[in-house]
């Protein structure tokens, strides 16, 4: 240290107390209760060392930011020593370790995560969206049940033969007469009606069978969804070796508990696969009873077929006069270069309306719409 700081001769305290009189000088306004918490701190610190003198007095005695110019010029003069140069203290962004559409929200609907944050969640959730549900990690599966929890699907509508009040359509005589009671026999408005419209019956039957196993537990919780949507209009059904019902137990509202019932109702998971029987016994119990009656119905299966896929195609024509629609979802048919060869695929492609993919987030997301628009 320099001449000026009267550090190194025999009264030290006095060195202090003159370069507190300096920032004084300088501009800064250091008063006795500072310098009395600079000397104070001195005292802890080792003076001989520069840095650990520059900060004992720099939190001491700088009380505004516009003094630390001025402590950092008075310092280097009185010490002859330069202030140590502070680091840029850059805070570290946490990772992302929820998907963005599960993050968690203040109650005025702001997020919690940084604008940067939500970047990198958004894209990981897009590729999610995007992955084959067959080949999903143990962690992205538990992502795809958030996500697939915020599906909002909307059911198809049909008319009703119930008329309602409508600013067009048919003229209503009984509502025209009772308005021109009301207003002393003069006809002052006509009313008019329109038909109403209700939800679509729609019909989900999912192939259990083994070679859809990858796909069972998110076709399952997809079927699970869209009958929480609509569970007076939703039928869910599992194909197999046999048929099983299972619109009961996807009517809960807890997505586990629901998952829980319909395993213990389906007793051949991962099991043959008969399509065509199944298909038979589905028309002949429900569907010619009004099941399938102008319902949009989806067939969820690979297509490899057991038994006979001349049955299959039997059973599909009986279906498709009985449905408004038939669609056909098979996880296979996303990928490129696939080709309809099974047996179950070629014997079906005559009644069906669409063939569409299903091994995705985004390919469900797709068939909700497809669906809707039915």
């Amino acid at each position: 240290m320099g001449d000026n700081g009267g550090v190194g001769v025999q009264d030290p305290l006095a060195g202090f107390v003159g370069f507190a009189a300096a920032l004084r000088a300088a501009g800064v306004p250091c008063g006795p209760q500072r310098v009395q918490a600079y000397l104070d701190a001195v005292e802890q610190v080792d003076i001989g060392d520069a840095a650990q003198l520059y900060w004992a007095g720099r939190f001491t005695l700088c009380a505004d930011p516009d003094d630390l110019i001025r402590y950092d010029d008075a310092f280097a003069e009185w010490f002859s020593a330069e202030p140590p140069r502070r680091r840029r203290v850059t805070a570290s962004r946490p990772k992302q370790a929820r998907i963005a559409a599960m993050s968690p929200q203040s109650p005025g609907g702001e997020t919690d995560a940084e604008p940067g944050q939500l970047r990198v969640a958004a894209t990981d959730a897009d590729v999610l969206r995007r992955r084959d549900l067959a080949e999903l990690t143990h962690a992205e599966r538990r992502h795809l049940r958030e996500l697939l929890a915020v599906l909002r699907p909307e059911p198809p509508r049909r008319s009703s033969p119930r008329h309602r009040p409508a600013r067009r359509g048919r003229l209503d005589p009984g509502r025209t007469l009772r308005a021109m009671l009301a207003g002393g026999g003069e006809p002052v408005r006509l009313a008019r009606r329109d038909r109403s419209s209700k939800p679509r019956r729609v019909v989900l039957l999912l192939d259990v069978s083994g070679s859809m196993s990858p796909y069972a537990d998110a076709l399952l919780r997809f079927a699970h969804v869209v009958v929480r949507g609509a569970p007076a209009s939703v039928e869910v059904f599992t194909l197999g070796t046999r048929l099983t019902r299972v619109s009961r137990q996807l009517r809960q509202r807890d997505p586990e508990q629901a998952m829980l019932a319909a395993g213990r109702a389906v007793p051949d998971f991962a099991g043959g696969t008969r399509l065509g029987e199944t298909l038979r016994v589905f028309l002949d119990r429900w569907g010619q009873r009004g099941v399938a009656r102008r319902a949009v119905v989806t067939v969820f299966s690979d297509g490899w077929e057991r038994g006979d896929p001349n049955l299959l195609g039997e059973q599909l024509a009986r279906l498709r006069r009985l449905a408004h629609a038939v669609f056909w979802i098979n996880p296979h048919a996303g990928r490129e270069g696939y080709a309809p060869v099974q047996s179950g695929i070629a014997a079906a492609l005559p009644h069906i309306d669409r063939l569409l993919a299903g091994h995705s987030l985004a390919t469900l997301q797709r068939l909700l719409l497809e669906i809707r628009d039915a």
